[in-house]
């Protein structure tokens, strides 16, 4: 067992008070303090001299040793009984071994070490809002668990899943972060088996100091969390915070900071099972171009392989597999195609029997290849929690071996739970024997972890570790991040599916799981044209952007429901291109801080009580707040503007508004409510172009919202978009746009970067003047001053200046005087 405290920085502990049952440890100058005591258990955290948090505060702490099953006489059997309800599948009935064998339906497990499990409790003092814990079909803020079901992480294949259920699902991240007005801190339960975790809200007294009478005496809220686990140990780690930010760059520092992904991931990519043969890949990749909708990826699923062997291709379908993927590079667009865990058992095939010759598949109890039936029948299963089996598997993508790959196919992780569809609860048996000897119980959570591991890194050796990769999973554990993106599997196209996905998404971004979206439309089923588009609008200003659908299905490419719906659409995903300049630069500052471009409202209001428990519109970095219409038939939205010393500017028609209030906005088809917080500077591309390689090409155009003391702030990044050279050879640039005093100023944003970045600055525009100015003069480095045409709109009081040709790598100012 072990237990940790994390804070950012490391301090030295110092013994400030013991005695036989008792020590307390301090740090920080004493502001902090650890007290421990031996029996029973116990263990406190305060922060001056105030308890935030106790460990095994219910006296539920609960370790099974390994053993040798006992005979019917032994006494520890019979002790173990007492503890059978905590097992949540049904027991053999009472014999010698009963412990060590379990049945489910038709489905026997035979633990080879006996009952493992472990649990503990912990008490978080004067928290009432408790979120994360990915992935559920439910609310943002968890829901107490006394009247039901706890939360469960077992990462399961669910087909069309319930909504606001505590089942697992795809993924699980053990990571629950807790927040009240003056903290925000995190428990990491660090356990990959079967875990149940129960929530209870509750008051209680003060636990510090003298207890006033009892008609004065005051009550603080609590929350109780009691995790559970199959096996393993236990290893819990409490974040200390004190902030959302520092959380999060904790969280970050212990599993891994969020890839940076390349550019072209950013923007939209149009899947379905199955686009059928290459011409009807280059028809949908040539409907693009003529409806004037931009995107970069078009995907593949399962039907392209040969019989469902993957890494090969359907020769009738797919004859010249790389000739279509040049011809999608011509265009600068990228192919991305389905890799799953399960192997077809088939003799003939050099895949199939490399895999069984080198000993990469899991095996059952017996110390056989384990065999499931998934898509291509029978089928066995890659061991990937084996290092030699990953570095077979990432050979496996490299252009002599996967016959018809280019560098520009990218790749797909699917069914990789993993999804085993006559195994128990669709998935794995438990007593499957992984490398080490481990059974599958214990590793569970971490099996598609491990497949996108492999997959990394097998595009990244394929490139000659130059090129960044681009790899979508469905599973995912804590750290998942530093490997690429996840979506929500398979939803439904119906207005609570596009509801539900945005506090999913807001679960998975405050868990470290950043590059996260949703199938845009719903996999399942036909959505009607007004949620297509509501869809579409709310995916473009979401971290993953892609459209797929179930075999079945009617096709859906933007431009089959009319013009009036093709014009929405085109309008959302052109101005998704546009905003990449600002979502770049936000997946870069996640990949450097850990903070989540997609942020609950109260990560940047962290002191209002009124956005603790919002979850229907979030903020895009900093700067933008959104609220997606979820509903049919709108005409107007109810959005809260947090801050009452906040000014937001409405992003369609620059007019300002007062922060904390409810507004009412009126909304149209084509329309979704966005604002932009006074204090921010956006940068945005001024077009579109038809994909991420031409927008990196376009000039930009700067928006400058002043706050309510004429101030405003923001950074931009730019690198190559694909390479890891600005890791490498610090090749990028990052500046810093500020505008204080009437003066906006481009200086750098750190003293590291080498990029020649020829980016230019088209037009600025500032809103919140008071008055229209007088003039605009430029101040360039090494050019004279100049004068800067502009134009004044009174109602919004928006100043813009066009026509610029700013370098954004040089130094400049512009300077406004008022009139």
């Amino acid at each position: 067992m072990s237990s940790h405290l994390y804070c950012t920085k490391s301090s030295v502990l110092r013994v400030e008070r013991q005695s036989k049952d008792s020590v307390t440890l301090s740090w920080s100058a004493g502001r902090h303090q650890v007290c421990v005591w031996r029996f029973p258990f116990r263990l406190e955290i305060l922060c001056e001299d105030k308890v935030m948090v106790t460990f095994n505060s219910k006296g539920k702490l609960w370790l099974e040793t390994l053993q040798d099953p006992p005979s019917e006489f032994n006494p520890v059997f019979k002790c173990i009984c007492f503890f059978l309800p905590l097992f949540p599948w049904q027991l053999q009935d009472d014999h010698t071994g009963s412990l060590w064998k379990e049945t489910f339906r038709q489905f026997e497990d035979i633990k080879a070490n006996g009952p493992s499990s472990i649990g503990s409790d912990l008490c978080l003092h004067g928290f009432s809002h408790v979120y994360g814990l990915p992935e559920h079909a439910d609310g943002l803020q968890l829901r107490d668990t006394r009247d039901g079901d706890p939360y469960r992480l077992y990462n399961l294949d669910v087909f069309a899943y319930d909504l606001y259920s505590r089942l697992g699902l795809y993924g699980s991240v053990p990571l629950l972060v807790a927040h009240k007005p003056d903290r925000t801190l995190g428990v990491f339960w660090l356990n990959a088996s079967e875990t149940f975790v129960h929530v209870g809200y509750s008051m209680s007294a003060p636990r510090d100091g003298q207890t006033p009478p009892l008609k004065t005496r005051l009550v603080e809220p609590q929350t109780d969390v009691h995790w559970l686990s199959e096996s393993g140990v236990i290893d819990c780690v409490v974040l200390l915070g004190p902030g959302p930010q520092q959380l999060f760059t904790q969280y970050a520092q212990l599993t891994g900071y969020q890839a940076l992904p390349p550019l072209f991931a950013l923007g939209y990519h149009q899947s379905r099972w199955n686009y059928n043969d290459e011409a009807d890949v280059k028809a949908v990749d040539a409907g693009f171009d003529r409806h004037d909708i931009p995107y970069d990826v078009i995907w593949l699923d399962i039907e392209h392989t040969e019989g469902k062997r993957y890494f090969t291709w359907d020769s009738a379908l797919f004859p010249e597999p790389a000739n279509l993927q040049r011809h999608l590079e011509e265009r600068k667009r990228k192919l991305v195609v389905i890799t799953d865990p399960h192997i077809k058992i088939d003799p003939g095939w050099w895949l199939s029997n490399e895999a069984r010759d080198g000993g990469h598949f899991v095996k059952n109890r017996d110390g056989q290849i384990y065999e499931g039936l998934c898509w291509p029948g029978n089928s066995n299963y890659l061991d990937f929690s084996s290092p030699d089996t990953r570095a077979w598997y990432s050979r496996c993508f490299s252009l002599d071996k996967y016959k018809g790959s280019t560098p520009s196919l990218f790749v797909w992780n699917d069914m990789n739970e993993p999804s085993v569809f006559d195994g128990p609860e669709q998935t794995m048996p438990k007593d499957a024997v992984h490398y080490g000897g481990w059974e599958h119980r214990e590793l569970h959570n971490l099996y598609g972890f491990y497949q996108h591991m492999a997959t990394a890194e097998g595009l990244i050796t394929r490139s000659g570790g130059s090129e960044r990769p681009f790899v979508l999973s469905r599973s995912f554990f804590a750290g998942s991040q530093r490997l690429g993106a996840v979506w929500t599997g398979d939803n439904v196209a119906s207005w609570k599916y596009l509801s539900i996905s945005i506090p999913m998404l807001l679960s998975l971004s405050v868990t470290g799981i950043a590059f996260c979206g949703a199938d845009v439309g719903g996999f399942v089923q036909d959505p009607e044209p007004e949620l297509l588009v509501r869809w579409y609008q709310a995916a473009a200003l979401q971290p993953f952007f892609r459209g797929h659908s179930a075999k079945g299905t009617k096709r859906r490419e933007p431009w089959l429901f009319g013009e009036k719906v093709t014009a929405a659409i085109r309008t959302a995903i052109q101005q998704r291109y546009c905003l990449l300049p600002y979502w770049y630069s936000l997946f870069h500052l996640a990949h450097t801080s850990g903070l989540p471009p997609l942020r609950p409202l109260w990560v940047e209001f962290p002191g209002e009580q009124s956005t603790f428990a919002v979850d229907h519109q979030y903020m895009i970095g900093g700067a933008l707040l959104v609220s997606p219409v979820t509903k049919p038939r709108v005409q107007e939205v109810r959005v809260l503007l947090p801050g009452s010393g906040e000014v937001w500017y409405d992003v369609h028609t620059a007019k300002a508004h007062k922060g904390g209030q409810t507004l009412s906005v009126p909304v149209t088809l084509d329309t979704v409510p966005v604002f932009q917080r006074g204090g921010s500077v956006v940068c945005r591309s001024t077009g579109s172009g038809s994909c991420t390689a031409e927008q990196q090409q376009l000039p930009l155009s700067i928006t400058a919202a002043l706050n309510s003391e004429g101030l405003a702030d923001g950074e931009l990044y730019l690198d190559d978009g694909h390479s890891f050279g600005y890791r490498d050879r610090k090749a990028f640039c990052l500046r810093r746009f500020s505008l204080l005093s009437g003066r906006l100023l481009c200086r750098p944003g750190s003293e590291e970067g080498t990029f020649a970045c020829g980016a230019v600055v088209q037009s600025v525009s500032v809103l919140g003047l008071r008055s229209k100015p007088s003039t605009v003069v430029l101040h360039v480095s090494g050019a004279k001053d100049s004068f800067a045409a502009f134009e004044w709109t009174e109602t919004c009081c928006m100043l813009t200046v066009n026509k610029l040709k700013l370098r954004v790598a040089m130094d400049w100012e512009m300077e406004i005087h008022e009139g």
